[in-house]
């Protein structure tokens, strides 16, 4: 995160070839601001993110984290914006599903190694 925040995402700002977001949330026990380096999909102003976590049984610290707290801080490049989370609903889950998996086959996969639904998180602009 250091590189990236060093050279506005210029270096490992991506991952096989995709784009990678700096993501902050609030940490829901500590209040502590907790950043995790994500893969994303840009939606016009929104960004929609993948709660993946590899495909493991168990959804990731930051999802959990803007579940409780959904003001986020989202840093592409040199440009960082204050965005709200919030989770698709199952509606939108399924016409983001397809472009998702073309954009990254993983999650695809990711998707058949589990028996819990990935969240997909939308990003909107404060």
């Amino acid at each position: 995160m250091a590189i990236y925040r060093a050279t506005d995402g210029r270096v490992a700002g991506h991952e096989l070839g995709l784009p990678l977001c700096l993501l902050t949330t609030t940490g829901r026990k500590s209040g502590l601001s907790r950043t995790t380096p994500l893969i994303f999909m840009a939606d016009g102003a929104r960004l929609v993110l993948v709660a993946s976590q590899g495909g493991l049984p168990r959804h990731p610290m930051w999802f959990l984290n803007l579940r409780a707290n959904p003001d986020v801080r989202v840093q592409i490049r040199g440009q960082t914006r204050n965005m709200h989370a919030r989770v698709a609903d199952e509606t939108e889950r399924a016409r983001l599903w397809p472009r998702l998996i073309a954009h990254n086959p993983r999650w695809g996969r990711y998707q058949s190694w589990t028996d819990r639904v990935i969240p997909v998180v939308i990003c909107e602009p404060a």
